[in-house]
């Protein structure tokens, strides 16, 4: 896309997300190398690894309908390593616990530095973001996104501009 377009002044986004590191690595390379706004139009949703491609904008604007929506990061994804992990015993379990455990720790401390470093609140992370749930359970609350609205979106500074 960029050897097409190698000059534009803001990128808009939508996207259902995907990998988060994916996702930090992108939102760094708008930043350092492209130097431009992003937006998130009217009827257009970014969500998950989407957000920090986002906030690797300078400017970043999310139009009134534009859809901000977080959730907490899953390592558990693969339900065919916990199946084979649990059919092998307690010691394969708690090994791979114990990696899920570590890999999620390094995650969040990526997601810390990113925000820092894009000028956006750390709070949308703890007060928002990890307070989703990971996977959605067995009780009545099956929710595991949240959209943020605009004043929330202005107040994390994940939002930092308007038209």
């Amino acid at each position: 896309m960029l050897a097409k377009h190698p000059v534009f002044d803001e990128f808009w986004l939508s996207s259902p997300g995907g990998d988060a590191r994916a996702g930090n690595e992108a939102g760094r390379l708008i930043r350092s190398t492209l130097d431009v706004s992003t937006r998130i139009p009217a009827g257009w949703a970014c969500y998950s690894a989407c957000n920090f491609v986002f906030m690797g904008g300078r400017t970043r604007f999310i139009d009134p309908g534009g859809q901000f929506m977080v959730h907490m990061f899953t390592r558990t994804g693969d339900r065919g390593a916990i199946d084979m992990s649990v059919a092998m015993g307690t010691d394969a379990t708690t090994e791979l616990i114990g990696e899920i455990e570590q890999d999620a720790a390094m995650l969040a401390s990526e997601d810390n530095d990113f925000l820092i470093r894009m000028g956006v609140s750390r709070a949308l992370l703890t007060d928002i973001m990890y307070r989703q749930k990971a996977v959605a359970g067995s009780g009545a609350d099956k929710s595991t996104r949240r959209c943020l609205t605009i004043d929330e979106a202005l107040k994390y500074g994940v939002a930092n501009a308007s038209d």
